[in-house]
């Protein structure tokens, strides 16, 4: 669905402002993220985001994950603009890619009602980009992880098209090499790669995502790099042809908790993926899966780092962009 047209670095203090390259999706602006940007407009956004994501997170948990992974798929596609957030009759959007019918419907939901608190205080300011993007934070902030500041000045983007998904996120079942080229594509290292992978540590995954390293290997048998006992306990929650809305939790150790125990998990054999597995097998990956198994404030200061990171790709400015009225629409 479309309408006209369609970074390595450090998060910067609170007060300064970032300027960062536009992908080429939006014609070679630059776009001047600050965490002051609505300082003068709308200078109560985030307490009013946070407020609407409190009252989420209180009626399910499940808006923690949801929220947090709607931010990642938004990103990896068309950059941090909302183009997930687009409904289409004609159920080729974005978010009808099938790489995208897995996302949970309490991370639109809480973007939704965040934009409608949002412009009775401040009407047609506040981009649902921006909003995504706060409360990613507020999630991970209310599930016990870090806080960090979030750079803001986004606008909504312009295209939103099944067909543009492909390809571009990260799978269950791909090695080291193929995720690290994807999070290259997006000016993420591989230790933002690891650092992000972190966020499997809330949150659920269906049956059907992990079926094959159970029952669907060449010669039979349980992929070896599952620890025995909990790849009896997958088998029991997950038997064959189990029904495709019944799934697990990523992490079976402490699933409502924003913490590092994701990483120790994958040295014992409980990464959920093979992508989750494998970031313990790869030697490029393993030093920092596990230095962030050892060391919470390791991995929390790098997942803030990332995260600020992907909140820069594919910023829209100018006229390849909007602040739409309505967030799962074009206006």
């Amino acid at each position: 669905m479309e309408r006209r047209g369609s970074l390595y670095g450090v998060a910067a203090a609170a007060a300064v402002v970032v300027v960062v390259a536009m992908a080429a999706a939006a014609g070679g602006e630059a776009a001047r993220l600050s965490p002051e940007h609505y300082r003068s407009t709308c200078p109560g956004v985030e307490s009013v985001v946070r407020s609407v994501v409190a009252r989420k997170v209180k009626e399910t948990f499940v808006t923690v994950p949801a929220t947090l992974r709607l931010f990642f798929h938004d990103c990896f596609v068309e950059g941090c603009d909302a183009s997930v957030m687009i409904a289409s009759r004609g159920n080729d959007a974005e978010k009808d890619s099938p790489d995208n019918l897995s996302l949970a419907g309490d991370g639109f939901d809480t973007v939704v009602r965040a934009k409608a608190a949002v412009e009775k205080k401040c009407p047609g300011v506040v981009s649902c980009a921006d909003i995504l993007a706060i409360a990613a934070r507020d999630v991970v902030a209310m599930s016990s992880g870090p806080r960090w500041t979030v750079e803001l000045g986004r606008l909504d983007g312009l295209v939103s098209k099944s067909g543009g998904v492909a390809g571009k996120l990260p799978g269950p079942d791909m090695r080291v090499k193929d995720l690290a080229a994807i999070f290259a594509k997006n000016n993420l290292t591989v230790l933002d790669m690891v650092a992000l992978s972190g966020a499997h540590t809330v949150g659920f995954a269906h049956c059907t995502r992990f079926a094959g390293r159970l029952y669907g290997r060449v010669g039979g048998g349980v992929d070896p790099s599952y620890d025995p006992a909990y790849a009896r306990q997958l088998m029991a929650a997950c038997p064959r042809d189990v029904a495709p809305t019944i799934a697990v939790n990523m992490d079976p150790i402490t699933p409502a908790a924003f913490d590092n125990a994701y990483y120790a998990n994958l040295a014992g054999g409980l990464g959920l993926f093979t992508s989750d597995q494998e970031l313990y097998t790869d030697a490029a990956s393993r030093p920092a899966v596990t230095g962030f198994a050892k060391n919470q404030t390791l991995f929390f200061e790098a997942f803030k780092e990332a995260m600020v990171k992907l909140g820069r790709v594919g910023v829209k400015s100018g006229k390849h962009g909007e602040i739409r009225r309505d967030c799962t629409a074009f206006n």
